[in-house]
């Protein structure tokens, strides 16, 4: 077996490891364009800032490596130009010194990632405007700042952004995020981006939402971008990180089929429209693992996974790709933000039916020391409760979440196997009732009738029909901030004052998180009043209403 795989870092890297392992005879050929077969780009912002001193960390393996581990011939600096699939050979050109050969293959493995998005504006190529994809480029950018650019914007408020931004502060640079859309991390849904924006505020960095970037010009003492509002930033340096795209150009120019957006179509094998030729990593088409449609996601988890599946099948080993969820998460300024499974507003746009339920907990028990908040947002289909999606912020307990509902997804749960979740528990680590428990009851709740809710966005609606907001929350956490048209009577008081609820009309009540605002729709619902819940309470509508006091 005579295999050729075209690029390393994850997907590629993983193939070769796995194919070495499954047969210790075939001749297995790794082109590299790069110097480094397998490096960690998710860890490149973090060199930036000074987290990771030592470059030689984030190279995984090194050719060297990789020949005396697993016997792989590994030719790094040479580009792969071309695919004969007739005679099954690939043309290469050695970047050193132009020169081209040929190299046969029975099977062929492609995995070239994705490239950063350059935007077709002026100055785009100037010196100091920067992409971040790869080591050459992790050391022109700490060049920049070791220099002493003190300045810096980014261009993108994705998750390299956020990362990029957290490292730059900490070396000391004034730094401006600019954000085409309304939010910063757009894979989440808005209101849950609210805290980051706030702590990216409360650490000095200037997010300019709805904004691009029209022109970059050079000026004394560095660089002056114009932005489509009118304004202007100045800046000694810019990074530019609004998205990749798979590079198909290979796959394309060989004739195998390419998806809408761009990625390498590929089965569930990872065979591409050839038999003999496989893809993986951020250059391929997937399947959406909630929804079944295409679906193109740059992570590295499904790119190893593929990697491996792409080596099994070249072997003759059944093996399948289930689908990527993209379940991932960012930290920065000591805050994490996760997704996994499908956002509201990709349900939205897909016209698929779903409901949503908001849980505040914190991240162990109350009273041990350390508590910290986070927010679950989970979605599910009704009446059978199946997961679609969940995000979770909070500073701590992120990632275990996440990942617990990550598992849920793969595993076809509802809502009511999250009621039954058996957790580790110790007040340093839980609670005896988990997040992820409390997000099953809400949920379940919801689907079996025991509460109507009311969203934060269905609000205007419920006040056009004339419904009452009764606030159940103390007189102090009232007077610290409140819905417009808000009346409160507290929740110890509902049942003495249960004859100031009008009785004519709708009502929504509300608490801080949402706990006691349950309970109250159920004194006034067995007193025969048409009550639902505001969902998350006060704290969800602060996140659709970051201008409200807290």
């Amino acid at each position: 077996m005579k295999l050729v795989i075209v690029g390393g870092v994850a997907g590629g890297a993983s193939a070769a490891a796995r194919a070495r392992r499954l047969d210790e005879r075939a001749e297995i050929v790794v082109f590299e364009r790069g110097p480094d077969p397998s490096f960690a780009n998710c860890g490149l912002p973090y060199y930036v800032g000074g987290e990771i001193r030592d470059r030689t960390k984030l190279l995984v393996t090194s050719p060297e490596v990789l020949k005396g581990r697993y016997n792989l011939d590994v030719r790094t600096d040479t580009e792969v130009v071309g695919i004969d699939r007739d005679a099954r050979t690939v043309t290469a050109r050695r970047l050193a010194d132009g020169t081209t050969y040929v190299q046969p293959y029975d099977a062929l493995i492609l995995a070239p990632g994705a490239e950063p998005l350059r935007p077709s504006i002026p100055g785009i190529d100037l010196p100091g405007v920067f992409t971040l994809r790869n080591l050459p480029d992790v050391d022109r950018i700490k060049a920049a700042v070791d220099r002493g650019s003190r300045r810096a914007t980014l261009v993108g408020a994705g998750f390299i952004g956020l990362e990029l931004a957290e490292n730059l502060v900490r070396r000391g640079v004034e730094t401006t995020l600019v954000e085409l859309q309304d939010q910063v991390l757009p894979p989440l849904d808005r209101e849950m981006t609210t805290p980051l924006v706030e702590a990216l505020g409360a650490k000095g960095v200037v997010v300019r939402l709805r904004e691009s970037a029209e022109a970059i010009r050079a000026v004394a003492g560095g660089l002056a971008i114009d932005l489509r509002s009118g304004g202007t930033i100045e800046a000694d340096l810019v990074v530019l990180g609004v998205g990749v795209r798979p590079e198909n150009a290979l796959a394309k120019a060989a004739g195998l089929e390419i998806g809408q957006r761009g990625g390498i179509r590929v089965d569930d094998r990872m065979r591409t429209s050839d038999p003999a030729i496989f893809a993986v990593g951020d250059a391929v088409e997937i399947r959406d693992f909630v929804s079944g449609a295409p679906a193109q996601v740059p992570l590295a988890g499904p790119a190893n996974r593929q990697g491996r599946i792409a080596a099994d099948n070249v072997f003759g080993r059944e093996s399948r790709y289930r689908g990527t969820q993209g379940t991932a998460i960012v930290g920065f300024f000591g805050h994490a933000a996760a997704i996994t499974g499908a956002s509201e507003k990709a349900l939205r746009r897909e016209g698929r039916s779903y409901q949503k339920i908001y849980v505040h907990a914190n991240q162990h028990a109350s009273y041990y020391p350390g508590a910290r908040p986070m927010t679950i947002k989970l979605l599910f289909e009704g009446p059978s409760g199946r997961i679609l999606g969940a995000q979770v912020v909070g500073e701590d307990g992120v990632d275990n979440r996440v990942n617990v509902i990550a598992t849920a997804i793969q595993a076809g749960m509802t809502v009511f196997d999250l009621e039954e979740v058996e957790l580790a528990y110790a007040p340093q680590f839980g609670s005896a009732k988990d997040a992820i428990n409390m997000a099953g009851f809400v949920a379940s709740n919801v689907l079996r009738g025991d509460v109507r809710q009311v969203h934060v966005d269905e609000l205007d609606e419920q006040r056009l029909l004339g419904a009452a907001i009764i606030d159940v929350r103390t007189p102090k956490e009232f007077a610290a901030g409140r819905i417009e048209g808000a009346v409160n009577i507290p929740l110890e008081q509902l049942r003495t004052r249960i004859g100031e609820v009008p009785r004519d009309r709708p009502v929504v009540v509300h608490c801080q998180v949402g706990m006691r605002g349950y309970m109250a729709t159920r004194i006034l619902r067995d007193a025969g009043l048409d009550s639902a819940n505001l969902a998350g309470g006060y704290k969800t509508y602060r996140l659709y209403h970051p201008e409200c006091k807290l």
